[in-house]
């Protein structure tokens, strides 16, 4: 009929969920997502950089809610829907979650210098042409969010600094991809 492709297209409805469950279920028969096979979705192999397969293995442990080791069906959904129609400030509060590794509640120094690392050095993984020095970009980055100057980055300067200044969101950007993945899940639901 000749329909344009609309937002309303990304929709994660009643039937895409259905159709993802059959895939998720072909995918991963014990109900389970594992880290090794979510790694395998985002290309991560033996090849890949430690910084990669590091990344990826906080993402995962983002979606693993329940901390369980394992990303089962309803968490899988929650990451469909966050991926494809979070606000941004859910996006942001999902990308802070990824980036605290120790989990206080907090981002420090050594922390965005580990996360601001692993994003450069995918950037240059797909564009080589990318340099930067990764020791201003934090010293920049904790310049321009850190308010209270306390050397520690919390949930809500972390949000009001990436919503205010476009550098700091394009430096902090996760970009793996996962919106384009289950996009094409979606439309093809028995590949």
């Amino acid at each position: 009929m000749g329909q344009t492709q609309s937002a309303t297209d990304k929709e994660v409805t009643l039937k895409k969920i259905q159709e993802l469950y059959r895939k998720f279920a072909s995918e991963c028969p014990s109900g389970n997502l594992h880290l090794h096979e979510f790694k395998k979705i985002f290309g991560i192999t033996s090849n890949s950089t430690e910084e990669e397969s590091a990344f990826m293995e906080n993402v995962f442990r983002s979606f693993d809610t329940n901390k369980d080791g394992k990303i089962d069906f309803m968490e899988y959904v929650a990451a469909v829907h966050l991926v494809l129609r979070g606000k941004l400030e859910d996006k942001l509060k999902w990308s802070f979650k990824v980036y605290d590794r120790d989990g206080n509640g907090c981002l420090d120094r050594q922390e965005v210098r580990h996360i601001v690392k692993i994003i450069y050095k995918l950037k240059r993984h797909n564009d080589p042409g990318v340099t930067e020095n990764i020791g201003d970009i934090c010293d920049r980055i904790f310049e321009l969010v850190d308010k209270n100057k306390d050397s520690q980055i919390s949930l809500e300067e972390f949000i009001e600094g990436a919503e205010k200044d476009p550098w700091v969101m394009e430096q902090l950007k996760l970009d793996i991809g996962p919106c384009d993945w289950f996009t094409q899940q979606q439309k093809n639901p028995d590949s």
